[in-house]
């Protein structure tokens, strides 16, 4: 499901028009980006848990030419499915 299609679904279910849902979406998906950015946790109880994860420096080597190098440090995120959406998809 892309974003058109899951706004397509929130606008049928809350009786709202597609192009609010679909700025709902992304209000929604920057706050979780700027929470994220700020290295803050974002819990939806039932669903999951976003986390910002930090990779260190670290060695390794160019597959092509076999030469070690370094690898920048750098974010990622995490996520954490809750135990509604683990027995949802497990059933």
């Amino acid at each position: 499901m892309r974003k058109p299609e899951l706004a397509a679904f929130v606008a049928d279910q809350a009786d709202i028009s597609k192009d609010k849902a679909g700025e709902i979406i992304t209000i929604i998906t920057d706050q979780i980006t700027e929470a994220l950015r700020q290295e803050d946790t974002v819990s939806l109880i039932g669903f999951g848990s976003f986390v910002q994860k930090h990779r260190a420096e670290r060695q390794g080597k160019n597959p092509q030419t076999g030469e070690a190098i370094t690898i920048k440090a750098s974010n990622s995120v995490g996520f954490k499915p809750g135990k509604a959406l683990k027995e949802a998809v497990n059933s």
